[in-house]
């Protein structure tokens, strides 16, 4: 059976194939009857758009990468699911690449992949430096996730200086004073655990709290055997903290276990407070207080704009010449976008005890 077309559904509505078009690219202009009967057209026949001939058309794939360090990490995990969605809403097919925060990895990302596969690139990077992204010619439009490497680049995230803070001041305000970073860093790079760090230190601070250098519990990585192994050694020092901030959730759920081994109460002995409310942490015991992202908001906000970018980037523009061009849309651009989305505290029962839970027994 042939594949239906649009004269096909226009012919069984009623209308022209200008009003079908109208109504499959969502035309304000249409009255809700047309579009009932165009949709019920669509619907009985089967009819389908064609992305391949509207991408050919407009010289595009319809193809985005979406470019993670770990997928087994469920902030990144929960964050692609985002990026699928908002992508297929805009008709437009992700392909999810692991890096493994490796620099050769992320540059051969940012240079979509040597080929012209993709029409643009969602890149959460761990390992590119700034020169990276100054070489970087725009093409594929690239948008970037996470801590800002340089100007001039689009970039995407939470402050995550700020939501540090935050985190820590609610455990100041519970009276804790003994508060370890999990997951800290000491050094002036630009990632995340950096930021993240600084906020911490920019609370302890106001609170006239002076900064201990063992305070900062360095990691491998951000897993769950990590936080663990953190924790496990400080106490095995004989340090013993009151609350911990725990730069992922990951972290924090490790540190929950170890504490749990050493007999320690969450949160009456040691309030402990994660990053990135994962569905782990919900369910944890004691469920996990922590700093909730938007993720949706993130994803939303990074599809959108890098397809700006891509629109931009195969729009023919007039050069000073008289010739003409394309406007480039990645790193380099003449109007970087730097987009701040936002955060907020979800309070549980790690800090707040049994009574942060929802709802009564």
């Amino acid at each position: 059976m042939a594949r239906p077309r649009i004269k096909d559904v226009a012919r069984h509505a009623g209308v022209s194939e200008k009003t079908v078009s109208n109504v499959l690219n969502d035309y304000v202009h249409v009255s809700e009857r047309t579009r009932r009967v165009v949709q019920e057209a669509i619907d009985h026949l089967g009819y389908r758009v064609n992305l391949a001939g509207r991408h050919l058309r407009s010289g595009r794939t319809g193809v985005i990468a979406l470019v993670v360090p770990e997928l087994d990490v469920p902030y990144f995990a929960e964050l692609a699911r985002h990026v699928v969605r908002e992508a297929e809403r805009r008709s437009l097919t992700v392909l999810i690449h692991q890096s493994g925060g490796d620099r050769e990895r992320e540059r051969a990302a940012l240079a979509g992949f040597g080929s012209d596969f993709v029409d643009g690139v969602i890149l959460s990077p761990l390992a590119l430096a700034p020169d990276d992204l100054r070489a970087h010619t725009g093409v594929p439009p690239t948008i970037l996730l996470g801590e800002l490497l340089t100007d001039g680049a689009d970039h995407v995230a939470i402050d995550n200086e700020r939501a540090a803070r935050e985190a820590t001041e609610h455990l100041l305000a519970l009276g804790r004073r003994r508060v370890l970073t999990v997951g800290g860093r000491d050094d002036p790079g630009v990632g995340t655990a950096q930021a993240r760090t600084r906020g911490y230190r920019a609370a302890l601070a106001a609170a006239g709290i002076a900064l201990d250098p063992a305070s900062l519990l360095p990691v491998e990585a951000f897993h769950m055997a990590d936080g663990a192994a953190a924790v496990r050694r400080v106490l095995a020092e004989g340090i013993r903290p009151d609350a911990l901030l725990c730069l992922n959730d990951q972290l924090a759920l490790g540190a929950l276990r170890a504490l749990h081994e050493y007999g320690a109460r969450v949160p009456q002995d040691v309030a402990v407070i994660g990053f990135d409310d994962v569905e782990g942490g919900r369910f944890s015991v004691p469920a996990l207080s922590t700093v909730a992202p938007d993720k949706e908001a993130v994803a939303r906000v990074a599809v959108a704009l890098l397809l700006r970018r891509i629109e931009e980037a195969t729009r023919p523009a007039a050069r000073p010449d008289g010739g003409d061009g394309a406007v480039g849309g990645g790193p380099g651009s003449a109007d970087p976008q730097d987009r701040v989305v936002a955060h907020r505290l979800v309070l549980r029962e790690s800090t707040e005890g049994a009574a942060a839970r929802d709802g009564t027994w």
